[in-house]
């Protein structure tokens, strides 16, 4: 080769180093138009269009520890995403949706360069320890909010955590699991409606008998009968919480309520 031709070989290699844009810069302007890239303060969760880089990376760390392995998964999801393939909360996604693709507006190359960045600069370890003390306060709630206690739809807390992690990866339920504790909420939904309607149906005797003054001991049977339901209820309600235990695996168990025994 050449002296001339090695000259402008080098001019044209070094012209496409200097040129081609960094792990930082392909990262905004390819995501910052929805992730925060930047550690997240409480007064921007509200404008919040995707979850924070940070709060991504996080996630993605949980469930895949091989470089390779998340370099390829942010690669495919960003080309090809699916509520399936989401490592985030089951809840997260649906109140941000499913991002959209980008095939066809960023190269493979390009996002092979954002994954690079993206693994080696987040979680920031301003957020880290952010998450650390969130973890310690959920420590104290889940000692509060125990799997016995109800939800608005008369169901045991642990059937709302099931809820917002149903398809996370991290838990891994099973189609199998899903259809089963879909009975389990059905069967328990039906029971409490039926039962509540009893109670409803006793609670407004008990109250007219009062109103139209009649002896207290009137309304003792009823108090009776309606103390006899709550009962039926607590039942059907730890019946609940049981069979939808037992449906788990350990694994799962541990992954929804940490702080208590399996």
């Amino acid at each position: 080769m050449t002296n001339f031709k090695k000259t402008l070989l080098l001019l044209s290699l070094t012209s496409t180093m200097m040129f081609a844009a960094t792990g930082v810069e392909l990262t905004k302007t390819n995501c910052a138009s929805c992730h925060i890239l930047t550690t997240p303060t409480p007064d921007m969760i509200p404008d919040m269009k995707a979850p924070p880089m940070d709060a991504v990376m996080f996630h993605i760390n949980l469930v895949m520890q091989d470089k390779k392995e998340i370099k390829d998964f942010i690669v495919d999801y960003v080309l090809y995403p699916k509520a399936s393939k989401s490592v985030c909360e089951s809840n997260k996604v649906q109140n941000f949706g499913v991002m959209p693709s980008l095939k066809g507006k960023v190269s493979k190359l390009d996002l092979e360069t954002i994954a690079d960045h993206m693994i080696a600069n987040y979680p920031s370890s301003e957020f880290e320890a952010m998450i650390k003390e969130i973890q310690k306060n959920d420590k104290m709630n889940a000692l509060i909010n125990s799997p016995f206690l109800l939800n608005s739809e008369e169901l045991p807390h642990l059937t709302k955590l099931l809820l917002n992690n149903w398809d996370k990866a991290a838990l891994g339920l099973t189609d199998d699991q899903k259809e089963q504790l879909l009975v389990v909420r059905h069967e328990t939904l039906s029971a409490i409606k039926e039962i509540k309607q009893k109670v409803q149906a006793l609670e407004a005797e008990i109250i007219e008998t009062m109103v139209d003054g009649e002896a207290l001991e009137e309304t003792y049977p009823k108090l009776e009968a309606v103390a006899k339901l709550k009962v039926e209820a607590t039942k059907v309600q730890l019946k609940c919480l049981k069979n939808s235990m037992k449906i788990l695996n350990d694994a799962q168990i541990e992954f929804l309520l940490p702080f208590w025994d399996a």
